[in-house]
């Protein structure tokens, strides 16, 4: 689902912040959210970081009730797509980013056009 910073949450990892949720790991509680944070290194520039945050702090917005972005991240991922992936390289969060001008193979480092921020 989309909203108002065009960050579209889709229905894959909805369901797997709320498989995470129900098995109430110590790693992921019941009441935690998926924190993405995007920060300066990587190979590329820029690399997400995703974390389990039961936190809140004053300028994290809050999207479809899962999925916890500051800010300053919020900027770097303008009309990105956040998905759950299960295929060769792994089971892991993804993010689809228009605005990364590169990636590297990780899915995790990326390069952005500054004229997008």
């Amino acid at each position: 689902m989309s909203n108002e910073h065009n960050i579209t949450i889709d229905p894959s990892a909805l369901e797997r912040i709320s498989a995470l949720r129900a098995a109430g790991t110590p790693s992921f509680g019941q009441d935690d959210n998926l924190r993405v944070i995007v920060e300066g290194g990587g190979c590329s520039g820029f690399q997400y970081k995703m974390e389990a945050s039961g936190d809140k702090n004053d300028d994290d917005i809050i999207f479809e009730n899962a999925v916890v972005i500051d800010e300053v991240s919020l900027q770097f991922l303008k009309d990105s797509t956040i998905k759950f992936q299960n295929d060769l390289m792994g089971a892991m969060f993804v993010i689809d980013n228009p605005n990364a001008i590169s990636s590297c193979g990780c899915q995790t480092s990326f390069a952005i056009d500054p004229s997008k921020l």
